[in-house]
């Protein structure tokens, strides 16, 4: 019995390190100041949340709402892609696109989802702005923000509509990819 437990002790410490040890895609381009890299980290969860849902939606479901009043499942997709790409271009001083510029254009699962991907490629950039010009001021919805604000809002907005999609998919009879174990 004492052999089976430092034995099984033994291999969930190198289990554990080995995790640890290898480092994932996210992790390995997460900003190096400790600020920017909470704020990334927070983002990250979210649209990695968001992704996964994305993919495993049917291609029939992205047409689905729960009521009429609300966006389809693929608008809502289109909608955080939209605002990834508005937001981070604004950080990265470049031209902004429409909020809803994806929305509008993309239709399927396939071109709302490499959107999505592409969306959050671009934040990726956004995310790993120096901490120092994080206090630059961009224009954010017809105000001043500062860059750091504004990726804060773009972490928000994710999680805000991720809800969302969790009750899409759990009305769907799916499990969402947060409650996945």
């Amino acid at each position: 019995m004492i052999r089976t437990t430092r034995t099984l002790t033994a291999v969930m410490a190198v289990a554990a390190l080995s995790v640890v040890a290898s480092p994932n895609t996210a992790a390995a381009q997460a900003p190096k100041d400790p600020a920017m890299a909470a704020l990334y980290s927070n983002w990250q969860g979210q649209i990695d949340f968001i992704t996964k849902a994305a993919e495993e939606m049917t291609e029939a479901n992205y047409a689905y709402k729960p009521v009429a009043t609300v966006r389809s499942f693929g608008e809502l997709i289109g909608h955080v892609a939209g605002t990834q790409d508005m937001i981070c271009a604004a950080v990265l001083g470049e031209k902004q696109p429409a909020e809803d510029a994806i929305e509008k254009t993309a239709k399927t699962k396939a071109a709302l989802v490499a959107a999505l991907k592409a969306s959050t490629a671009h934040c990726m950039k956004a995310y790993n702005i120096p901490a120092a010009s994080g206090t630059a001021m961009v224009d954010m919805f017809g105000s001043k923000s500062t860059k750091i604000a504004a990726l804060a809002l773009n972490a928000v907005h994710d999680g805000e509509h991720y809800g969302n999609i969790v009750t899409y998919m759990r009305m769907k009879g799916m499990v969402p990819p947060s409650s996945k174990r």
